[in-house]
């Protein structure tokens, strides 16, 4: 585990991906609710690699800052595209280290957290006006029916509608992309293969008496589900000849242009 934590990475990863699961450690005497972050990276062969795993403590930007350190003291030199959920302090975090990075809050978690402060007898009619805006085909057809959201539940929902206006460079990102590359960046679920494998080797264990003990079976969790990535991820060589076009020269040295 020590041996896999600090190894070599890649220099070049076009997408990577972040996401926390939750569990109860033993802290001081007293159990509580600690986040383990894992860090998910798609290489430039199409295939799937957890980077590493981070216990976020301190979430935020300076949290942000020492996993993104790390990754650059193993190795990484640049990322194209980091896809997450909504993270406090990481867009700012991933510029600082690697600037030319763009970074997609996931709109998943987004609208799940939005759906949350929407009375139940409104969800479904919410929900149903909502994905007019994170379907659109353009942008500005996005902000067009956020606007319409704005201005039928603006006063009733403030919260909900200035949560996606705030945070809207972020959440926006993918809509300058094709369809294959949208598939990939618009959400971090691609994370829940491994996650579903942690649930399985701690589903018995209701709290861990240290960090390290979990860590351990989060690492054998993470072996088993590598045994799975033997293929790229799906469509791979036309998302990658479209990256090469919209990051022109990032990509020349993997694809031997």
């Amino acid at each position: 585990l020590q041996e896999w934590s600090v190894r070599p990475l890649e220099e070049l990863y076009p997408f990577i991906f972040l996401d926390d699961i939750h569990y109860k450690v033993k802290d001081e005497g007293r159990y509580i609710s600690k986040a383990f972050y894992t860090v998910l990276g798609i290489k430039t062969d199409g295939k799937k690699e957890v980077l590493g795993l981070y216990l976020g403590e301190n979430e935020g930007a300076k949290f942000w800052l020492q996993v993104l350190t790390d990754l650059q003291n193993r190795g990484v030199k640049d990322i194209l595209i980091a896809s997450v959920d909504g993270l406090k302090g990481f867009p700012e975090a991933i510029t600082s280290v690697f600037p030319n990075t763009e970074v997609q809050l996931c709109i998943v978690h987004q609208i799940r957290n939005s759906l949350r402060f929407v009375g139940s007898t409104n969800q479904k009619q919410f929900a149903s006006e909502l994905k007019a805006v994170y379907q659109a085909f353009t942008k500005e057809e996005a902000e067009n029916e956020l606007d319409k959201l704005e201005e039928k539940w603006g006063k009733k929902y403030p919260i909900v509608i200035q949560s996606w206006q705030n945070k809207w460079e972020n959440l926006s990102v993918y809509f300058k992309y094709p369809p294959e590359i949208r598939k990939v960046i618009y959400t971090t679920n691609i994370i829940e293969s491994v996650h579903r494998q942690f649930r399985k080797l701690t589903k018995t264990k209701g709290a861990f008496p240290n960090e390290n003990s979990l860590l351990k079976l989060l690492y054998m969790g993470i072996k088993n589900a590598e045994k799975k990535w033997t293929m790229p991820v799906w469509n791979w060589s036309l998302t990658l000849s479209q990256l090469a076009i919209f990051f022109e020269g990032r990509l020349n040295n993997e694809l031997k242009i």
